[in-house]
């Protein structure tokens, strides 16, 4: 039932002001987070709790201005998503520099547009459906707790939570990527029966505490594709490539590189395709029902609460959005130097494509949020459909003139630059939704949501652009460094970029070795199969998708993602064992759990806002003819020292452990 609140202020001045900088920071860490591992985090409940806290100085605050601050910054984790596709055009030699204007509209009309396209469905999708939509639901709950029961002293034992694991987080990062003091991570190789073997160990706190989120099943299928890629993929091909001289580290780390990345490629693509075709008769179903709704409304709009935005403005802002990508993609098509016909042709089927598929992919991608929950949406699905979509009508518009070398290579650029906007539109259509439910069952105007989202997607992408910027030129992404002689073991791994670069270069170039990534299906349609086996058993998974990951990412991005969710799995286990004759057991559970997703995500903000304050730094100093390390202090008894790195990660483990289940 709605929550309802009325004759409340909401979209407030200093509410639009700390959504804005809640956008930024947020952004800056999914931003970084993404890149590294793939994965971005849902910035709903952080907000919430710093709102709270925030705004609880100012009398007047109260749960709506809260809603909508969270609504704002939410776009934040959402937003981020376009960083999935974008580095794709330095990974296929296109681009070797950002063009901060172009990826700036990138991200505001593309995330625009889906906010757009969502607001015609509210209605059918969050008033009549019965779609669950849990993110929304469970961001209403805290909301309407902390509503009752002392919200300024909820809201700053939530602050003091995310801050305490972002002060943890960033000594480590200083030290370790600053200083130089710790290290990384701890890397052991050995050859056996002429196959090399190799694991190693990171210390990112960060992942640790995405692990946490991610949770057992999602850790315990990375487990099993670390496993396959280093206990079975490359010790068997790396006996094929033994000569006696290479060193066990060395061949265990090219063999995974050229040819076990590729196998986890395949099997991403298959698992990310598989769960979009396994909601499309729920979508399909659900969509039909919705136009049936739409073309017969059950509610009128009297009630100033149940408003939308105009379709006047929405008609205005639909207008300016298309006009800015036409303007963006002409920009982007002018680099090549076609002919003025091609010139045209190519500006506006990018246009098209993107608006077109947009339009489809949002009703979908919303529908799929109420179902299974934004973070479980196959975001990866979309981009695969529509970098393969893109790079097919491409093709067929300039099957000639794409023979050129020099001109293909445009024409993959092109594809992931349209996907690019494409994925925009559906990663926020996939979180608007969740928003707008949160605002229905807290009492929220709904035009006002609307509102705060398209600020958020402003300040979302005023943040993408230079922080992209920013780490790019400080680490690099792996296969695209802006300079010599970097340290490539710090290169970003964007595997979803990656995934992207090579799909299209495939499609355009034919010169990929389709051997591994077919084999990877394989291995991708045996895990789905093992998959359905285990959830008809009982409550079991070993999510494909996860599986794929841990095969392409390496295993110091994979094992502190592993322990997170271990550690998650070990310590509620215990508190159901703790509080089992406890008459408020569900109570102290949720309160603990809460404070391991405010610690954990603290660790992601510490860790990654620290990552793009040296990046900064980093870039200052090679601008001003410095040293890349420049924070580097010469120690020999601490100089990438692995022991202590190692203790202090064990050590925040356990802080980490006290912190959730403390009374």
């Amino acid at each position: 039932m709605m929550y309802k609140k009325h004759n409340l202020p909401e979209l407030t001045f200093r509410g639009l002001l700390l959504g804005s900088i809640l956008t930024i920071i947020f952004t800056a860490s999914n931003v970084y987070l993404g890149l590294k591992v793939g994965l971005t985090f849902s910035s709903s409940i952080p907000a919430v709790v710093i709102s709270m806290a925030v705004l609880s100085f100012f009398k007047t605050s109260n749960i709506l201005e809260n809603n909508m601050v969270q609504t704002q910054a939410s776009a934040a984790g959402t937003l981020s998503a376009v960083i999935f596709v974008i580095p794709g055009l330095f990974m296929c030699g296109y681009w070797s520099e950002f063009p901060l204007w172009q990826t700036f509209m990138i991200c505001l009309c593309g995330g625009g547009l889906g906010v757009l396209f969502t607001i015609p469905l509210r209605k059918a999708m969050i008033v009549e459906s019965k779609l669950i939509y849990p993110e929304g639901r469970a961001a209403a709950e805290i909301l309407k707790i902390a509503n009752r029961d002392q919200e300024a002293k909820k809201g700053k034992q939530g602050v003091k939570e995310i801050a305490l694991g972002g002060i943890v987080a960033a000594i480590f990062s200083l030290f370790s990527s600053g200083f130089k003091l710790m290290a990384s991570g701890s890397s052991f190789a050995f050859i056996w029966h002429k196959m090399a073997f190799g694991i190693s160990m990171g210390y990112s706190l960060a992942l640790l505490g995405a692990g946490y989120l991610v949770g057992l099943a999602g850790s315990i299928a990375l487990l099993a594709g670390m496993l396959l890629a280093w206990g079975f993929f490359t010790p068997y091909l790396s006996s094929f490539e033994f000569d006696g001289i290479k060193n066990a580290a060395e061949l265990s780390s090219k063999v995974w590189s050229d040819k076990v990345r590729l196998i986890g490629t395949g099997t991403i693509a298959i698992a990310a395709l598989w769960t979009l075709i396994e909601l499309l008769k729920p979508v399909f179903e659900g969509i039909k029902e919705i136009v049936k709704n739409i073309k017969n409304p059950h509610i009128k709009n009297n009630d100033a609460k149940n408003t939308d935005l105009s379709l006047k403005i929405i008609f205005i802002l639909f207008l300016l959005m298309v006009i800015g990508l036409f303007v963006t993609f002409y920009s982007f098509v002018a680099d090549a130097k076609l002919n003025m016909f091609y010139h045209l042709l190519f500006a506006i089927a990018g246009t098209l494509i993107a608006v077109l598929i947009g339009f489809f992919v949002a009703a979908a991608c919303g529908y799929m949020a109420g179902l299974v929950g934004s973070s479980s949406s196959p975001i990866s699905g979309i981009g695969l459909i529509g970098i393969i979509a893109s790079s097919i009508i491409f093709l067929l518009l300039g099957s000639e003139l794409f023979k050129d070398p020099m001109l293909s290579n445009f024409a993959i650029a092109l594809a992931i630059f349209t996907t690019s906007v494409i994925l925009a539109t559906a990663a926020i259509s996939n979180d608007n939704l969740q928003d707008l439910k949160t605002g229905y069952l807290v009492g929220a105007t709904p035009w006002k949501q609307q509102v705060a989202l398209l600020v958020g997607c402003i300040f979302g992408a005023i943040a993408i652009v230079p922080v992209l910027n920013l780490l790019y030129q400080a680490y690099g992404f792996v296969g695209a460094m802006p300079r010599a002689n970097m340290d490539t073991s710090l290169a970003l791994n964007a595997p979803q970029a990656n995934l992207m670069s090579t799909i299209a270069k495939g499609i355009f170039n034919q010169n990929i070795e389709w051997n591994y990534i077919i084999f990877g299906i394989g291995v991708g349609i045996v895990i789905i199969i093992i998959d359905k086996i285990l959830k008809k058993m009982g409550n079991m998974s070993l999510p494909p998708l996860a599986v794929g990951i841990g095969i392409y990412l390496p295993p110091e991005i994979n094992t502190p993602l592993v322990i997170g969710g271990i550690l998650k799995y070990c310590v509620m286990k215990y508190l159901e064992k703790k509080y089992e004759k406890n008459s408020k057991k569900e109570e102290k559970i949720a309160l603990c759990k809460q404070n391991g997703i405010l610690f954990a995500s603290g660790l992601i903000v510490g860790e990654s806002i620290f990552g793009v304050i040296i990046a900064a730094i980093t870039v200052f100093s090679v601008s001003m003819g410095g040293d890349e390390n420049i924070l580097a202090l010469n120690s020999q008894y601490f100089h990438d020292s692995e022991l202590f790195a190692f203790i202090f990660f064990v050590a925040v483990v356990l802080y980490f452990i006290k912190r959730i289940v403390k009374k």
